[in-house]
């Protein structure tokens, strides 16, 4: 499922604290295709992100929207 938040905090290892407008914080990572083309996130930037629905405490980020 896709969900969008913004970026609460810059980890190590290309991992985020990722706010969800309805309150939660997930882990994220960013994905490939954003790795290979040196995609930057800062605090505070809005992305788009994909989850499992299964396991709603991690997610990939898939777009950054601004």
């Amino acid at each position: 499922m896709e969900v969008d938040g913004t970026i609460s905090a810059v980890l190590a290892g290309t991992m985020f604290k990722v706010a969800l407008p309805s309150g939660h914080e997930v882990l994220a990572h960013i994905s490939g295709k954003m790795r290979k083309r040196f995609i930057r996130l800062v605090v505070g930037d809005k992305v788009k992100m994909e989850m499992s629905p299964y396991d709603t405490t991690k997610a990939r980020i898939v777009f950054r929207l601004g």
